[in-house]
């Protein structure tokens, strides 16, 4: 348990949740979670369901600090970071840059490609007329994606020309769209908690991918953590994630997720800086697994920054 001086010393705390973006849902769950762990460790701590004009709160010097719980587009892009490096406010998390380069998959991917860390070959979908260009570049199957959403939002599998055009227009209400080299392979996602890479967690899911019901909805599915890699596997995997995680300049706490193909190699997918903190969530299971309970979590991503 923190000390009454150190929890005196982070004053007042805004625990942002909800928002406008498509995953407002999600992040009103990780928002009570968080907040009631907070609450538990005894830290003066209150729920905003954020919207554009609680900027006004945050500036009027209610509150000392901010713990973010925002998913998405404009909680977890830069934009709130920017406005409160501007209030001098300290938050949890990435700053402006690390946020949104991890929000903007294709600009993530594009640094990755730079500093020749393993990522799979993509396209941008700029109409459906590039459907058929994707299909010939990259094959199938592929994963058509929004460009700016998380928690699998808009994403599917498509293994033919119909499947794409129809994946295309299910993304792109979303806004801008890629498609993605799929990777047949096991699903791996490794949690960073203050500079360290935590336990890796494998993935398996009856799903065709691990989509937006498997994550949050499914009891089917199955989370190992040892994840049955060998130490030495293990161990680069972690390395692999914090050094993706890092490139981008994101900072304090996230995950990196990680797709290993069935000759070994691990494949970057897409860092989250504001990762979910439900019940199905990952962080929390890394963290179990490295000896921290939620509310332990939960105050270190507080005191990371």
């Amino acid at each position: 348990m923190p000390t009454a001086e150190v929890i005196n010393a982070l004053g007042k705390v805004a625990v942002l949740m909800g928002g406008w973006s498509a995953e407002r849902d999600v992040s009103l769950q990780s928002g009570a979670a968080v907040l009631a762990a907070l609450l538990r460790s005894g830290v003066d701590a209150h729920g905003v369901d954020f919207q554009r004009e609680g900027l006004a709160a945050l500036a009027s010097g209610v509150f000392d600090r901010v713990f973010i719980m925002l998913h998405g587009r404009g909680g977890e892009d830069g934009q709130l970071q920017g406005a409160l490096e501007i209030m001098q406010l300290p938050y949890t998390g990435s700053g402006i840059l690390g946020s949104a380069l991890g929000m903007d998959k294709q600009r993530c991917k594009q640094l990755w490609r730079g500093l020749d860390l393993s990522t799979p070959r993509w396209m941008a979908l700029n109409s459906q007329s590039d459907c058929q260009l994707a299909l010939e570049h990259l094959g199938l199957p592929l994963m058509v994606k929004p460009s700016l959403e998380g928690s699998s939002i808009g994403i599917s599998k498509v293994n033919s020309l119909d499947e794409l055009h129809e994946g295309y227009v299910a993304a792109a209400q979303f806004g801008a769209v890629m498609a993605e080299q799929f990777i047949e392979g096991n699903e791996y996602t490794v949690a960073i908690l203050n500079g360290e890479a935590l336990p890796v967690i494998r993935l398996q899911t009856p799903h065709s991918f691990y989509d937006y019901e498997a994550k949050y909805h499914s009891h089917s599915t199955s989370y190992y953590c040892p994840s049955g890699l060998s130490r030495e596997e293990e161990q680069d995997m972690q390395f692999l994630a914090l050094s993706a995680f890092e490139s981008i300049d994101a900072c304090g706490w996230g995950r990196v997720d990680i797709m290993c193909d069935e000759d070994g190699g691990s494949w970057l997918i897409e860092v989250n800086t504001v990762p979910g903190m439900t019940s199905h969530s990952l962080v929390p299971m890394a963290a179990k697994a490295a000896g921290l309970d939620f509310d332990e979590l939960v105050f270190a991503i507080l005191c990371c920054k």
